[in-house]
């Protein structure tokens, strides 16, 4: 009885010794670390932001490491704040606090978290969050049709400017060309007086004798040789055609052979009287004769006579010569207007050389033929480019077109079950392509690290199965200019043409970051020796900016 009685003694002596262990070691931990977590409501509606809260209280030795990334799925992290930081005695107290939302009506899980504290691991408890529709009161607010689709205005850009100094210079041209070239001038009156029949020329020219001033101041060479001037005109054009060049002598015995060959009808005394002036002149102009100023008068009524007589003995043209004149006159049009043509195409074609040399020698001569012929990749390096964020943690880029979003099931870059999201331009089979992928690791431990080197070659990899070959390799580290490193792979690969078995020099170039359980990648691929390529991948690389998860 006795040894029962004690036995039962030592079994509730070392029941107590154990509670009393098991109070120590609680008390230990719980003096070590304590967490908590909370959230400031648990019903919302679509769109309302949820403020999770983790309290850590720890020694100051410990580090405190919180979750990063988005471990709060099914709810969306929107923002990640600042820790907090008190210091109470000897411990501090950290508080995190996330912004989540959710865009979902329904009950939904914050699942369990994971904060390392130290070299010892702690989670929180899952919270339950309901997410409430927003319900519209039909009977205070009316329902409306969807609005249409509005057209966004884009930035302001030179294009007008350029078009109107573009007109304007062509205006300019194209007025001189037409001033110079095409415009119907003023006739000159030498220009009046040369279209003017033969017949009207003489007696134009004998009436310009009558205003002169030459038989007032003696000056009968001057007279007479104008006199003789405007008949030898008229005979040479109507009678005989070498009438200007021959002596007296030849031109009167000409004036006789056609007289007897009954070829023009002039009277002995228009002969006669033709004769005697031009004998006249002949001692006036070369013997320095000087006749009485009446006889010259008379010579010049004369001549004025012997011209009507002249032209009363001249035949009608015939309807033939009529039409040949005529195809003359039109003829004679036509080179001028071909004359015009050809000057004009040549001042055109000219101004037209020198503006592609001017240009040319100033911004290159390839610029300004792929200016003026057009190339996909110049447009987009001189167009507007777009600045923009995209996935979590965002990543800031400039890139010449907006990177649409891509429906993507899977990309083999790690050997987990990640959910991705995908923004592209192009593919790796056209001139230019980028793209920016986000990747989520599902089931992913905080103190497992993600090899990047890993991830580079399996984007490779996966490069290859998209018909890339003879893909060459380099790997450097990659600096944003806000300070975020990453990995950089790039290299020459032969790309192949769609729809065809050739291949096409290019180059690529892959960055990756890690975060936490997120890997980014970006890659843009472009075609070798291709220098506005070159321009727009550098520019896209120079405006690259990672923003941290907890900003």
């Amino acid at each position: 009885m006795n040894y029962e009685l004690r036995i039962m003694n030592i079994k509730k002596k070392e029941s107590r010794r154990l509670v009393l262990s098991l109070f120590c070691v609680l008390f230990s931990v719980l003096s070590h670390a304590q967490v908590k977590s909370s959230i400031d409501t648990t019903n919302i509606k679509i769109g309302e932001q949820i403020t999770y809260k983790i309290e850590v209280d720890t020694d100051s030795t410990n580090l405190v490491v919180f979750p990063e990334g988005q471990t709060f799925m099914p709810l969306e992290v929107i923002d990640s704040y600042d820790v907090d930081t008190t210091k109470q005695d000897a411990k501090f107290n950290l508080i995190k606090k996330y912004g989540l939302t959710q865009f979902d009506s329904g009950a939904f899980t914050i699942p369990r978290q994971k904060i390392v504290i130290g070299d010892k691991t702690f989670f929180t408890d899952s919270l339950k969050v309901i997410v409430n529709p927003v319900v519209v009161d039909t009977t205070k607010q009316g329902l409306y049709d969807i609005k249409p689709i509005i057209e966004v205005e884009k930035g302001k850009s030179n294009w007008l400017r350029n078009v109107l100094i573009a007109l304007l210079t062509i205006g300019l041209i194209a007025s001189l060309i037409y001033w110079f070239v095409w415009r119907k001038k003023p006739l000159t009156e030498e220009e009046k007086i040369a279209l003017l029949p033969p017949y009207d020329r003489a007696k134009l020219a004998l009436e310009k004798l009558d205003e002169s001033n030459y038989l007032e101041y003696d000056e009968f060479k001057a007279y007479y040789s104008e006199l003789t001037l405007a008949i030898r005109k008229y005979l040479d054009e109507k009678v005989y055609d070498h009438a200007l060049e021959s002596t007296t002598d030849e031109l009167i015995s000409r004036l006789r052979l056609l007289k007897d060959g009954n070829q023009i009808d002039l009277s002995q005394e228009t002969i006669k009287n033709l004769e005697s002036i031009f004998k006249r002149a002949d001692l006036v102009k070369f013997a320095k004769s000087a006749p009485d100023k009446e006889l010259a008068k008379l010579d010049r009524q004369t001549v004025a006579v012997e011209i009507d007589h002249v032209k009363e003995v001249l035949p009608e043209p015939t309807e033939e010569e009529k039409l040949l004149d005529q195809q003359y006159k039109e003829a004679q049009e036509r080179r001028k207007k071909r004359k015009k043509m050809m000057i004009t195409t040549v001042l055109v074609i000219g101004i037209i050389a020198a503006t592609f040399v001017g240009f040319g020698i100033k911004y290159g001569f390839k610029y300004v033929t792929d200016t003026l012929l057009g190339n996909d990749n110049l447009e987009l390096l001189e167009g507007e480019w777009v600045q923009s964020a995209y996935g979590y943690p965002p990543i800031t880029v400039s890139t010449p077109k907006v990177l649409k979003r891509i429906e993507t099931d899977s990309l083999n870059i790690v050997d987990a079950p990640v959910s991705f999201t995908e923004f592209r331009y192009g593919n790796v089979l056209d001139d230019l392509s980028v793209s920016l992928t986000t990747a989520s690791l599902k089931n992913h431990e905080a103190n497992e690290t993600i090899d990047l080197g890993e991830v580079s070659e399996k984007a490779i990899t996966q490069l290859e199965d998209k018909g890339v070959e003879n893909i060459f390799v380099k790997t450097d580290k990659f600096v944003t200019p806000n300070g975020a490193e990453g990995l950089k792979t790039h290299g020459s690969a032969s790309f192949p043409y769609p729809n065809s078995d050739k291949f096409v020099d290019g180059e690529y170039i892959m960055l990756h970051f890690t975060s936490q359980n997120i890997i980014q990648q970006i890659m843009i691929t472009y075609h070798k020796e291709d220098e506005y390529a070159q321009e727009i991948v550098n520019r896209i690389l120079n405006s690259v900016e990672l923003k941290p998860a907890a900003e």
